[in-house]
C-alpha cells in the first residue's frame, strides 16, 4: 500500500495508511520524529515559535493566542490535536483550515523524504511543520498532545512555553503523580526562554526544571493574577520590570473559553517580542470560540437534528457540548452546570462516551448530584468503551457516594441523543460530553 500513496491519493487513504504504518499507535520518543524533521529542515518552522502543555485549557489557549496575534496583523500557524469531526482540523493558517489536496501533498513529500517508521501523530506533526514552513509565517503555536517531554511536538526549540494546567491525566505514560506529571509537562521548557505557568499549584518539579535551565517563569499567584470584577475581568502582575506590557488591565469583557485559560493566554502576550495594543486585545477575548468547550449550540445549527428528531426547534431541550474527559475539566464542568441549573426549572440530562483508558469514576463524581437522567453511549474503536460498561460504572460510583442515578445505556452516541430527546422538552438542558469523540460522534449526527 505504500508505494501506491501519492500526493493525489485521497486523505481518507492516507490517514488509514498512517494509522497502521507503525507497530504502536503511541510511541514516546524523539529519535525517530527528529532525524527525520532534521533531514527534511523542519525544526525551524517559523522565526517564532510557541509550544503550549499542559492538562486541560491547551486548545482554548492556543485559540486566544493565535487570535491576538491575527488580530495584531501577524502571519500565524497553529497545530492542535485532536480533531473532532475532519482531520483539517488540526492544522490552521491564517485561521484556516487546509483543503485535502495541500495535506495529501505534504503527506506525500514526508512520505517520500522519512527513513524512519513514524506514528500516526508524529507523521501528521512533521507535515504540519513542513506546511507551515512552506507558508512563510510569522508565529506557529504549537499544541502539544502527550505530555511534552517525549511529544512530537517538542523537537522544535520553543521561543516560549506555556503551562496551562497540571492533574492527574495519562497515568500510563506520564506517571501517577502531580509531581511526575509536572516533570513531564516541564520537558517543553527551553534555556534562557520565557515560561508562562497558569496552573495554580505549580509541581515543585516544574519550578525546579525552570530554575535549572535559568528559564524566564512567569507563574499564576507568583507573579500575575486574575478576578472577576462584575461584568468584566482585571488582570495584573507584581512584575515590573520592562519585558511586562501591562502591570494592570481592568474592565476586560468576558470571553467564550475558560477564564484562567484567557488569563494564561494574555500572561504569554505580556512577554511577546511583538506589537500589541489593548484594543487588539479586548477585541479578541470579544470574538475568541472554540468549538465543544461548554458550548451552547444555536438554534440554526439543529435544523438537520429537527429533522430526523421530528421535533420543531423550539421543542428542543438546550444543547450542550462539552470535550472534557478528565477530572479536571469534569469539575469545571460541574462549576459550569451548577450556575446554569440555579437558572433553570427544567431537569438536567446526559449524554456521555468515554473512553476505555480514561478515569470514568474521576469525570462521573463531580457531575453525580447535577444530573437528573444518564445515556451512556458506546464509543468505537480500539480504545471505546461500550455504553453498558460506563453505566455499570456510573452506578458504582454513586453507590460509593450513597446516591442514585436514572437512566440507561445506548450503542451509539446517535441512538443515546434520541433516547435523551424523547424525555425532554424545551425547558431541559441536554448535555452531550466525555470525550472529542462523543462530541464529533453528536455533531456529525446532527450536522450531516
Amino acid at each position: 500500500m505504500q508505494t501506491e500513496l501519492k500526493a493525489t491519493t485521497r486523505l481518507n487513504e492516507w490517514l488509514s495508511y498512517l494509522e497502521n504504518s507503525h507497530f504502536k499507535a503511541i510511541d514516546l520518543g524523539l529519535e525517530r520524529v527528529k532525524s527525520v524533521a532534521q533531514e527534511l529542515d523542519l525544526l525551524t518552522p517559523a522565526p517564532y515559535v510557541i509550544t503550549v502543555g499542559g492538562t486541560n485549557g491547551k486548545g482554548t489557549t492556543c485559540r486566544l493566542l493565535e487570535t491576538i496575534l491575527l488580530n495584531a496583523g501577524y502571519r500565524v500557524g497553529v497545530y492542535s490535536s485532536p480533531h473532532l469531526l475532519r482531520y483539517n482540523e488540526r492544522v490552521r493558517i491564517q485561521n484556516q483550515e487546509l483543503d485535502d489536496a495541500q495535506h495529501t501533498a505534504s503527506f506525500a513529500y514526508i512520505e517520500a523524504h522519512k527513513s524512519q517508521s513514524l506514528t500516526y501523530f508524529e507523521f501528521s506533526t512533521l507535515s504540519a511543520l513542513h506546511l507551515f514552513k512552506c507558508a512563510k509565517l510569522d508565529v506557529v503555536i504549537l499544541e502539544v498532545g502527550l505530555g511534552g517531554r517525549l511529544d512530537a511536538t517538542n523537537i522544535v526549540d520553543n521561543h516560549m512555553a506555556v503551562i496551562t494546567s497540571i492533574d492527574i491525566d495519562h497515568t500510563d505514560f506520564l506517571g501517577s503523580t502531580r509531581e511526575q506529571i509536572g516533570f513531564e509537562k516541564a520537558g517543553i521548557f527551553r534555556a534562557n526562554k520565557p515560561v508562562i505557568i497558569g496552573e495554580p499549584m505549580i509541581p515543585q518539579t516544574m519550578l525546579d526544571r525552570a530554575k535549572e535551565l535559568g528559564s524566564q517563569h512567569f507563574c499564576r499567584h507568583l507573579d500575575w493574577t486574575f478576578s472577576q470584577q462584575g461584568q468584566s475581568w482585571t488582570w495584573q502582575t507584581t512584575q515590573s520590570d520592562k519585558k511586562v506590557r501591562w502591570n494592570f488591565l481592568t474592565d476586560l469583557p468576558f470571553c467564550q473559553i475558560p477564564l484562567a485559560n484567557a488569563a494564561t493566554a494574555l500572561a504569554a502576550v505580556q512577554k511577546l517580542p511583538f506589537e500589541i495594543s489593548l484594543d487588539v486585545v479586548k477585541k479578541s477575548l470579544a470574538e475568541v470560540e472554540l468549538i465543544g468547550r461548554f458550548q451552547t449550540l444555536k438554534p440554526e445549527c439543529l435544523e438537520h437534528l429537527t429533522q430526523k428528531l421530528n421535533r420543531h426547534v423550539s421543542q428542543l431541550p438546550q444543547m450542550i457540548i462539552d470535550v472534557g474527559h478528565n477530572p479536571h475539566a469534569a469539575r469545571y464542568l460541574a462549576e459550569k452546570l451548577t450556575a446554569l441549573k440555579a437558572q433553570s426549572s427544567g431537569k438536567f440530562i446526559a449524554v456521555c462516551g468515554m473512553l476505555k483508558d480514561k478515569d470514568a469514576e474521576g469525570v462521573l463524581e463531580p457531575l453525580l448530584s447535577l444530573i437528573d437522567e444518564w445515556r451512556c453511549v458506546t464509543l468505537g474503536g480500539y480504545r471505546g468503551q461500550s455504553g453498558e460498561q460506563l453505566f455499570v460504572t456510573l452506578q458504582q460510583v454513586a453507590y460509593q457516594y450513597q446516591q442514585t442515578v436514572q437512566g440507561g445505556y445506548a450503542n451509539s452516541v446517535a441512538e443515546g441523543v434520541k433516547s435523551a430527546v424523547e424525555i425532554s422538552n424545551e425547558n431541559d438542558t441536554l448535555l452531550v460530553f466525555g470525550s472529542f469523540h462523543t462530541v464529533g460522534e453528536f455533531l456529525t449526527y446532527s450536522q450531516e
